[in-house]
């Protein structure tokens, strides 16, 4: 790429005219970056079209609406009223062409003289914005105000593009226009015709015409689609070729210790069929010259962790060091309380570090660590802080690996010499999905579950059905049941009718005295605590009303019950997520769904797919045609290349068409040009 094009695509924003470094920041919030670049990759939502009305008659509240209006009077405060009233609508009488009355409103009086010298009594002004119910209709805080002469500068057709706080569209029409000014001056005198075709479909989505254009089988939405996923593509074809390049040959490893048969001669129960093949895979990365870098996809309660320890044995067997990575402090210790007693009956040192280890604890652990006397460690984004060190790091386990990015797994793995990386998922992914986003990695699935567990029973019912539920769980809990009530909110704050978690606690607690509460706003050592007596045994608290925060990270055996309230509101795959929370023991166990008034068919054949089959491969394979790839796997999943213009369900001949293109790729020239403008070069292993 020309150096020319490559320094403005790389401008801070705040150097474009009427940015600066405060609006910059803004931009960096929605954008996830702040140069130039990063503004076009901002794919614009949808056209919002401003078509000129000749009056207000029959227009509906909501619609955006142009319209010439003469301007009759205005209604402001007094300057002589308490500062409390001061700050009132100010409200600017119009009428229409055939004279229908219609208000202007302005709520921020700061900007008075401002709004009212544009809107001069007696003069007619084309008025753009959102038409509000009212008598006389209201448009609050117009987006355009021109005389008429200057029709022209009202867009008809704008594009609006997803904002933030403090960013306007006419902020964002200011940003494109000046940069795609720069931009085609720099490319009209490129000979390189795919350069030219790549900015030229930038241009195309920028300044779309209809909304339509913007669908992602458009053609210029289609072209930055697959070069989106060429990029990407290539990007891991060449890290998957680098694993076995001669430099990132690993120390060959010598047996010292036998703690596998030992193992498998107390182990009380026997492992699946699933299970044992994919040890074996394990153990054959394991035992290559080459470091290993598989997923283990493996259903809610499949036995992956068991899989995971049983690799962290055979690393200890060479006195190598194995670091599990959980994405909390409750699943550290919730692994830490699993694999600790199996650790000491083989006399293998096994301990957790975490954020909250302070002192002459964390020194001591750091020291056991560093001499390699500890040969197992279980923690938190703490394994990998600057001041912790390993003798011998040979195996990197990564735990509900889709929370952490590239950078986290890599700066663990640098704590060793081509360490060995297994990740584990517990969100099942369609098998050609995660082949596309993890073609770097070896994938193995465990489709079975242990003997002896029950299917759980799944059942829907409408919120009127609540009280009937609520006495039903009664003579459960009475019975010794536990039982979780999940609500999709902390607190209902604009009264929209969700279930919330801190209205239902209140409620139920009239009925079950004990029952403890967890979301996200709690501090964090609080709700572990309230977590951890929850799935105390010998605890009194019988139910727990929590939202997601529980979907991954407790263990509660005795738990047999999940209600999910307003279970229209999550996709498949987070209401399966949830859903495994039960079932962990011998006992029947149940999930009931509820349902809102206004569930749409949609929404009930969500439902109607969890409750026919506890599969999670097939649920996730529904979910990601109902819901696509971002809503799946979550929009903030850190781990998942979130694609600006490639859309799983539309674009999927494109995905294998740019995973093809991509192993053959000799990633020269254009393709590497692509790579740098989606960042996805950074990722590359050397």
């Amino acid at each position: 790429m020309r150096k020319e094009i490559a320094d403005f695509l790389n401008t801070d924003l705040q150097f474009i005219k009427g940015v600066g470094p405060v609006l910059a920041e803004r931009f960096n919030d929605v954008l996830d970056g702040r140069r130039v670049i990063d503004f076009l990759l901002h794919k614009p939502a949808y056209i919002r079209n401003r078509d000129i009305a000749e009056s207000v008659a029959g227009v509906d509240a909501g619609a955006t609406i142009t319209i010439p209006l003469l301007i009759k009077s205005y209604k402001k405060p007094a300057k002589s009223a308490p500062w409390f009233k001061r700050t009132r609508a100010v409200r600017v009488l119009c009428a229409d062409k055939m004279g229908y009355p219609v208000n202007i409103q302005f709520f921020n009086s700061k900007f008075l003289d401002y709004w009212l010298d544009k809107l001069p009594i007696g003069q007619w002004r084309m008025i753009s914005g959102k038409i509000e119910a009212g008598n006389p209709p209201v448009i609050n805080h117009p987006e355009f105000i021109e005389p008429m002469e200057n029709v022209s500068k009202i867009p008809m057709a704008q594009v609006i593009y997803p904002a933030g706080e403090g960013l306007t569209q006419k902020l964002f029409t200011n940003v494109r226009d000046q940069i795609f000014t720069k931009l085609d001056s720099i490319i009209s005198d490129y000979d390189d015709e795919l350069t030219r075709e790549f900015f030229d479909a930038l241009h195309h989505v920028h300044f779309a015409k209809t909304s339509e254009d913007l669908l992602p089988n458009a053609t210029h939405v289609a072209k930055l689609a697959y070069c989106e996923l060429l990029a990407h593509q290539t990007a891991i074809a060449i890290n998957r070729r680098n694993r076995t390049a001669p430099k990132n040959k690993k120390p060959k490893r010598i047996k010292k210790r036998d703690y596998l048969t030992k193992f498998w001669d107390t182990l009380p129960y026997s492992l699946t069929n699933a299970q044992n093949r994919v040890i074996k895979e394990i153990f054959a990365d394991i035992d290559s010259e080459f470091p290993m870098m598989r997923l283990v996809q493996g259903d809610v309660g499949s036995g992956k962790t068991i899989v995971a320890l049983i690799a962290a044995l055979k690393m200890a067997e060479s006195d190598g060091q194995t670091a599990l990575l959980a994405p909390t402090d409750t699943l550290a210790q919730q692994h830490f309380t699993k694999i600790k007693p199996m650790c000491d009956n083989l006399g293998i040192v096994c301990d957790v570090l975490t954020g909250r280890d302070k002192g002459v604890a964390r020194r001591e652990k750091l020291t056991s660590l560093r001499s390699g006397r500890t040969k197992v460690i279980i923690g938190t984004h703490a394994l990998f802080s600057d001041d912790v060190v390993y003798k011998d790091l040979g195996l990197v386990i990564v735990d509900e690996q889709h929370r952490f990015g590239v950078n986290q797994r890599e700066s663990l793995r640098a704590k060793g010499n081509n360490v060995d990386l297994l990740a584990l998922s517990a969100t099942p992914i369609p098998r050609t999905l995660s082949m596309t986003m993890y073609g770097d990695m070896d994938i193995s699935i465990i489709n079975e579950k242990p003997a002896g567990r029950l299917p759980i029973r799944t059942t829907k019912l409408p919120i009127s059905k609540t009280n009937d539920l609520i006495a039903r769980i009664k003579q459960q809990v009475d019975n010794g049941a536990k039982v979780f009530w999940i609500c999709p909110l902390v607190q209902d704050e604009n009264g929209i009718g969700t279930a919330a978690a801190i209205a239902r606690h209140e409620m139920l607690k009239q009925i079950f005295p004990t029952a403890g509460l967890v979301h996200g706003q709690m501090p964090k050592a609080e709700r572990d605590k309230v977590m951890a007596e929850f799935a105390d045994n010998d605890s009194d608290m019988s139910l727990l009303v929590a939202t997601t925060v529980i979907e991954v990270g407790i263990d509660v055996p005795k738990a047999s019950i999940i209600v999910i309230e307003n279970a229209e509101q999550f996709g498949l795959a987070a209401l399966h997520q949830l859903r495994g929370r039960v079932g962990r023991g011998k006992i029947q166990s149940f999930c009931i769904l509820l349902y809102g008034f206004n569930i749409s068919p949609d929404g009930l054949k969500r439902l109607d797919v969890l409750c026919e089959t506890d599969d999670g491969f097939q649920i996730a394979e529904q979910d990601l045609m109902m819901r696509g790839v971002g809503e799946l796997l979550g929009t903030k999943q850190s781990g998942w290349i979130q694609y600006h213009f490639a859309d799983w369900r539309e674009h999927r001949d494109l995905f294998k068409l740019a995973a093809r293109a991509a192993c053959d790729n000799d990633v020269s020239g254009w393709t590497r040009d692509l790579m740098y403008i989606f960042g996805c070069g950074d990722n590359i292993s050397a």
